[in-house]
């Protein structure tokens, strides 16, 4: 099944990737498979259908809250999706990255059954992820609304908003979705360092959009070059005081964390200060000088501070979007309404993106659906050391992943009966 659907694949469309998996899986005894992808805000699951799979019959929108597929793409876990077994909801998942759910029918119920399911859930996220970015069917599927042009930007040019290792933890969200202005993201691996970025441009239109985009680009540029800190601010000033002449500027945070030993460097550049929090429990705002905003010319010097992190550590960083969200009395959702939440939530044990994906989406209801003003975290969490013992096991669960098992070369696992349905 899963060898036919990779050599498949190759010339495949990703209009042709429902008929095709279901071609595959009832050869191998899942006689029908649905897939079900995230839309853009985290609400909704929606159908995903093909050339010939119209889903006629079936759900084309499931809630995310309340369901029980919800609860399998919030959680990353294999649920029963029928009371007399043999139907399941699988998260379909790209590394770490939550993609949707698919639902699987099997004429076996067996445990060899449900690995068998596991493992299609697994190609099929990564073929998705693999053609998403070419297929505009795709791009309407898992919108329930309209992007504006700065949001279409924007989303293309950000990492995937979920990353993990054995030594970080990465996760990102941003609102409005569909609406977003001057907001951006950023962070890539670089050997043992971790390089993160967060942007605020100035402005709620789509100059702000352009300004984030020149932002990004400009830092990526000077960082992949081989600029420190310092450079890559430098960078971006360069480039917003050459297209704009002072007319616009980004505030931002960027920074550089160092897995081996936990030391992480970083600049603020008229940006809010990230938040750090320490075992579930403390938290502490980090200050550092700041700077001007890149785009001002206003020469101020920049100062890289740093920050001895503690394995487990949280350091939150968010637009301003984020804490002064008002509700309808007028109230600020405040910092530490959003530090709380998120103590909260990872005392409960939630899976990092799902908490990120709650925080959001309590920030939204408190200010009636109606932000004002673009709202962005981004969070890392330095799991450890590379090399020390169990990393891996926590990284999966922080990410929701089920947890590894461990192999032993002298001793492997006894060889399985292929059956003709595997």
């Amino acid at each position: 099944m899963l060898g036919d659907l990779i050599a498949a694949s190759h010339l495949m469309s990703m209009e042709e990737l429902p008929d095709a998996v279901s071609e595959r899986a009832a050869a191998a005894g899942f006689p029908e498979v649905l897939i079900y992808l995230l839309d853009l805000q985290g609400r909704v699951l929606r159908l995903m259908t093909g050339e010939s799979f119209s889903g006629e019959g079936h759900d084309r929108e499931l809630r995310v809250e309340g369901s029980v597929p919800g609860r399998c793409y919030q959680y990353g876990q294999v649920l029963a999706a029928a009371p007399e077994g043999g139907q399941w909801w699988v998260p379909l998942m790209d590394g770490t990255e939550r993609l949707g759910v698919l639902r699987v029918t099997s004429v076996h119920t067996d445990e060899q059954a449900r690995e068998d399911a596991a493992s299609l859930s697994g190609l099929v996220a990564l073929l998705v992820a693999t053609k998403r970015n070419f297929s505009d069917a795709i791009a309407r599927l898992t919108r329930v609304e309209p992007l504006n042009i700065a949001a279409e930007m924007q989303w293309h040019l950000m990492p995937p908003n979920t990353y993990t290792d054995r030594r970080v933890m990465i996760a990102a969200s941003m609102e409005p979705a569909y609406q977003v202005s001057g907001d951006a993201y950023d962070y890539a691996t670089d050997g043992p360092n971790v390089h993160l970025s967060i942007f605020d441009a100035m402005g709620h239109d789509l100059a702000a959009g352009l300004t984030a985009h020149l932002a990004i680009g400009a830092c990526r540029n000077a960082r992949r070059q081989g600029a420190d800190l310092k450079g890559k601010g430098e960078a971006v000033e360069a480039a917003l005081l050459e297209q704009y002449d002072r007319a616009r500027y980004a505030t931002g945070i960027l920074a550089t964390l160092d897995t081996r030993t936990g030391v992480m460097s970083w600049i603020n550049r008229g940006h809010p200060p990230p938040v750090i929090i320490r075992g579930g429990r403390w938290r502490a705002h980090l200050q550092c000088p700041p700077a001007h905003p890149m785009g001002t010319g206003l020469g101020l010097e920049t100062t890289v501070c740093t920050e001895k992190l503690e394995p487990g550590d949280r350091v939150v960083f968010y637009t301003d979007g984020i804490i002064e969200a008002r509700g309808a009395d007028g109230t600020e959702f405040g910092l530490e309404r959003f530090t709380e939440f998120i103590i909260r939530h990872h005392a409960d044990g939630l899976p990092v993106p799902e908490t990120l994906r709650r925080l959001v989406n309590a920030v939204l209801e408190h200010h009636g659906d109606r932000l004002q003003d673009d709202a962005t975290v981004l969070l890392c969490e330095w799991i450890g050391p590379p090399a020390a013992p169990g990393r891996y096991g926590k990284a999966a669960r922080l990410a929701g992943l089920p947890e590894p098992v461990a192999s032993d070369p002298d001793n492997p696992p006894p060889r399985m009966d292929r059956s003709p349905r595997s």
